[in-house]
């Protein structure tokens, strides 16, 4: 499976040849790589009944959320960085997660960054783990929302599907949805990313646990053929179009609502320390007045 080489020190993974043959050594074993999102939707115990021996579960960040106790499968865990770094670290939870795996099956940690303003961190900032880089940025340059940036889960779904690996790759909880306990955070295109995931999808190049691969629309044309797809497509965003302004009006009444709460939150935040995030971005904006 995939060997510790005893490297803690600072090495870039890009998907360049070398880089790509790398990664597909160490995914040559693995008939599955199962990618597990941070999600109220993922059933754990039934992954690991669904996958054989033989599969590799990636799990991201604080996985906490769907681990109650040591993970015994072949594992990896992958944290993303944010402009100071990998976000385990600048949060110290390395030490709180890496215990949800077992030691015996556990193939260490990749710090992966997919925005120009990312910055990865040294394998010695997260302790005794075994470390991997991987630089992801150029893969998305060219095609990605500029305005947004990948999500971790989608950067290294779409990345693994180039490697041609002939292993299986699944994903498991990437719904996108809000739920009452995780927040879906704006930063990222999830609607760009779920019509792209869906194509991949319905291509048979990747699978999606609990998602049939079926497109009811593209079906009605088959079924009654009095409607070709333009006038189905066209219809279907007409639908869309008077939902979303019935949305829309919702919302508009739900902030009219809370027009009091928002006050108080904002009164709250204001009064509340600032984070070590907002010192270095204001330090930061102060040098950049100062060159100016």
């Amino acid at each position: 499976m995939i060997e510790r080489d005893g490297d803690t020190g600072f090495r870039t993974t890009n998907p360049a040849a070398a880089a790509a043959q790398e990664w597909r050594s160490l995914l040559a074993d693995y008939s599955d790589v199962v990618l597990v999102a941070n999600s109220d939707e993922v059933d754990i115990e039934e992954l690991k009944k669904r996958f054989p021996d033989t599969t590799l579960f990636i799990f991201f960040n604080k996985v906490f959320k769907v681990l109650s106790e040591p993970f015994t499968r072949h594992s990896m865990l992958f944290s993303r960085s944010g402009t100071l770094g990998a976000n385990l670290v600048k949060s110290g939870k390395v030490d709180k997660v890496v215990p949800y795996f077992d030691p015996r099956t556990f193939h260490g940690v990749v710090n992966i960054k997919a925005g120009t303003d990312e910055q990865l961190s040294p394998a010695s900032d997260f302790g005794d783990v075994h470390v991997r880089h991987l630089d992801l940025t150029d893969v998305f340059t060219p095609f990605y929302p500029r305005s947004s940036v990948p999500t971790t889960g989608f950067a290294l779904c779409f990345w693994l599907t180039t490697l041609n690996l002939g292993t299986r790759i699944t994903l498991a909880g990437f719904s996108s949805k809000r739920s009452e306990r995780y927040k879906v955070l704006d930063v990222h295109d999830w609607t760009f990313e779920q019509v792209l995931l869906r194509l991949m999808f319905r291509k048979g190049k990747i699978n999606i646990v609990g998602r049939d691969a079926s497109n009811p629309y593209a079906d009605l044309s088959a079924h009654f053929p009095e409607y070709g797809p333009a006038e189905v497509t066209l219809t279907a965003n007409e639908i869309i179009n008077e939902r979303l302004g019935n949305l829309s009006s919702i919302v508009d009444r739900l902030m009219d609502v809370t027009r009091f709460l928002r006050f108080l939150d904002r009164t709250w935040k204001s009064l509340k320390p600032k984070s070590r995030k907002q010192r270095r971005w204001e330090s930061m904006e102060a040098k950049g007045d100062d060159k100016g």
